[in-house]
């Protein structure tokens, strides 16, 4: 299967929808507690941070995934070499390694837009994800206990942190 790893465009928002509102409505491995209309989504992707990197795996038209990272915080300068970083991928196209290859676009994007470093939180109890980061070279520098409440229950986020090569 060839896969194109390319920036999203707000014609995008109907597949990214497709693979985000299922994640929302499972509730186990995002914070993310609404779903997405496609307009809003084409908003969002239309407004996304000037510095920011919104990526999507497409073929024959179809999005299996996309990859957002953009500034860690917005109020101050001294975290303008961090990025937080999400990554999602179509139920039934896990494991095929679009994630890999849109960690790789990337990591070939940021450090012109000025990263070193990209930051994240994950669900503890999302495995598959904690392995994927982990797997790309990510570490683990922490939990943060009750971070997140979801549907009345506290849940714990794993910490994780990648450096660019310097």
């Amino acid at each position: 299967m060839k896969i194109n790893i390319r920036k999203a465009t707000p014609e995008d928002a109907e597949g990214v929808c497709a693979i985000l509102n299922p994640i929302i409505r499972e509730g186990k491995q995002t914070v993310l507690d609404r779903e997405y209309t496609p307009e809003e989504e084409a908003q969002f992707i239309t407004n996304f941070s000037k510095r920011g990197i919104f990526l999507v795996a497409e073929t024959d038209g179809k999005i299996l995934g996309f990859q957002t990272m953009e500034p860690y915080a917005g109020y101050t300068k001294a975290f303008d070499h961090v990025g937080i970083a999400g990554t999602y991928v179509l139920e039934g196209c896990r494991g095929l390694g679009i994630g890999k290859q849109l960690f790789a676009k990337l990591c070939e994007m940021a450090p012109a837009l000025g990263y070193e470093k990209i930051f994240t939180y994950i669900l503890a109890n999302n495995k598959q994800s904690i392995g994927y980061y982990t797997n790309l070279g990510f570490r683990i520098i922490g939990i943060a206990e009750k971070q997140a409440k979801i549907k009345g229950r506290y849940e714990d986020e794993v910490l994780v942190e990648y450096f660019f090569a310097r």
